[in-house]
């Protein structure tokens, strides 16, 4: 079982900045991009991969490089880090119009991510429960994907306890096209306690280098 590890106030960074943003100015922040993922799109349509298993995969990741995104908080409050978080992401269910939130552990493997997470896609699309496979681990993000609108911006409000929670939230939305390239919304929500806007342009940065880069797709699918 993953444990988290106590930051150490006394030679962190970003101690004042927690502070200020976890108690005097308790706040998060969105940022929403377009990703370029002309090459992406394409290569995932000549795959027998699920292009959003896939997206699901990079941004975890970028997640899993740095520490800021898998933070969260001890039983006394102070910040601590994940060794590693996996992805918590939504599958839709079309006839009763809702949806539920299922998790696969991260592997940097893409190809062993998406051995696990495409059958739990499957078995999961006609259910009724909010959390079909029970409770979620601690150390998740949240992924969740509007295949039906394109958007510029996209923002999540959050109160009560959830000043609490520390793990980024992702929002995906439906490819568009402009002037030959292929964009794909996505909107980052973050605490700022946790990290701050460097941090976030830095994780969008390195998620459209691994869209571009595509070396990781490149293995064939096993049998």
């Amino acid at each position: 079982m993953d444990v988290p590890i106590s930051i150490d106030l006394d030679t962190w960074p970003r101690r004042q900045h927690f502070e200020h943003y976890r108690r005097l100015v308790p706040c998060t922040y969105s940022m929403t991009v377009e990703l370029d993922v002309s090459a992406f799109s394409v290569a995932l349509r000549r795959s027998q991969r699920k292009s959003y298993i896939a997206q699901v995969w990079a941004l975890a990741t970028i997640v899993n490089r740095h520490d800021e995104f898998k933070m969260c908080l001890t039983a006394a409050g102070g910040p601590a880090v994940w060794p590693v978080v996996h992805p918590a992401f939504t599958v839709f269910n079309p006839e009763r119009e809702t949806f539920a939130c299922v998790w696969a552990p991260y592997d940097p493997d893409f190809g062993a991510f998406h051995d696990v997470a495409a059958p739990l896609l499957a078995e999961h699309s006609r259910a009724s429960d909010f959390f079909p496979q029970g409770e979620l681990p601690a150390n998740i993000f949240d992924v969740s994907s509007l295949p039906w609108a394109s958007f510029t911006g996209f923002n999540l409000n959050i109160g009560g306890n959830g000043w609490n929670h520390l793990a980024p939230i992702f929002t995906l939305g439906r490819y568009v096209e402009k002037d030959g390239r292929v964009l794909l919304p996505l909107a980052v929500q973050v605490h700022h306690a946790a990290a701050d806007g460097f941090h976030s342009t830095r994780l969008v940065n390195e998620l459209q280098a691994l869209m571009t880069d595509l070396t990781w797709l490149e293995e064939t699918p096993k049998a």
